[in-house]
């Protein structure tokens, strides 16, 4: 079950490989995020001494937790192999490559997200893209009207 999409990601960057992490959550958390209550719009991942943490994500707090609720922008721990981290982190110290969020997602009971290594567009990449997706809007229109003769 998806929670958050970072749907900006997919227009900014070229996304080149995916990962999946776990997260470091405290409290009700975990709760708030099965209510829908997460978002990663303006979230961004960082390396610091072989851990990987993501900044900026909100979780709202829990309304019906009265003992602890943590701060909703704190930073987070990731949690992967630490094979995957070495990877990353040779990728990222090259020019022109970032670890961005990409959606928050419930599997078998745990939260789970998925990062991507990304490596950003310029201007006319972006101008690029759009104009792809309006030409496919606009064939997917064309074809749903001469399929409904």
């Amino acid at each position: 079950m998806v929670v958050a999409k970072n749907k900006k990601a997919y227009y900014d960057y070229f996304i080149e490989e995916k990962y999946e992490a776990g997260i470091e959550l405290k409290g009700s958390e975990v709760k708030s995020i099965k209510l829908g209550k997460a978002s990663i719009k303006e979230a961004f991942i960082r390396i610091i001494k072989d851990e990987v943490f993501i900044m900026g994500m909100n979780v709202t707090p829990y309304e019906q937790s009265s003992i602890y609720t943590p701060d909703q922008l704190r930073v987070r721990k990731l949690l992967l192999h630490r094979k995957e981290i070495r990877k990353l982190y040779e990728k990222v110290s090259q020019k022109g490559y970032t670890i961005v969020p990409l959606t928050v997602y419930i599997k078998k009971g745990l939260v789970k997200i998925e990062i991507a290594l990304a490596r950003g567009k310029k201007n006319y990449d972006k101008r690029e893209t759009e104009a792809k997706r309006t030409q496919k809007r606009e064939m997917d229109k064309a074809m749903k009207s001469i399929n409904r003769y």
